[in-house]
């Protein structure tokens, strides 16, 4: 078995970036550079049978290339945060991707994703930080925002468990026209 997910990886300038803002907050688990990516699909456990046609599905997805950029910082877990991300300036581009792949992963009879997709980088994971100090966090860095970049290429990544944190490596890439 193998875990995956489809994502686009980041280029150095970003990535050090939001290497800079990795600071303040006690209790966070803070991304490593080779952790830093945004997901468009989490697919999960699946076979080598499966991997094979998530593969091939993936591959026949064409869509343009476009311009992204990171902006502002926030929170998931409400009044109690489990994670710190870096946002996604609206994109439509980015959404039709998205749903490309969202589609093409339902057709091959992988559930749909529950969640409504949020793009965002994940920049750290928090266990047990004060509230008031992510709170002071996100204050400091609402006005975050990356150099604008191209996305030529989007990959299939696969996600090992560490207890250090996962490592992630691109099994494939798929180019964007």
């Amino acid at each position: 078995m193998i875990r995956l997910f489809v994502g686009l990886g980041l280029p150095d300038n970003v990535a050090h970036s939001l290497l800079t803002l990795q600071s303040g907050v006690p209790g966070a688990r803070w991304s490593t550079r080779e952790q830093l990516h945004l997901t468009l699909r989490f697919i999960g456990e699946v076979d080598e049978q499966d991997a094979g046609a998530i593969d091939d599905a993936l591959a026949s997805i064409f869509a343009p290339a476009f311009m992204l950029q990171l902006t502002a910082v926030g929170a998931f877990g409400g009044k109690t945060p489990r994670a710190l991300w870096a946002g996604v300036a609206p994109n439509n581009a980015l959404m039709h991707l998205q749903r490309k792949i969202e589609s093409a992963i339902q057709r091959l009879r992988f559930p749909a994703e529950e969640r409504k997709y949020t793009p965002h980088v994940t920049l750290a994971r928090l266990r047990g930080s004060p509230t008031a100090r992510v709170a002071e966090y996100l204050a400091d860095h609402s006005l975050y925002a990356s150099s604008p970049f191209e996305v030529t290429e989007f990959a299939l990544y696969s996600s090992r468990l560490t207890p250090n944190g996962s490592i992630y490596a691109a099994e494939r890439q798929y180019a964007l026209i």
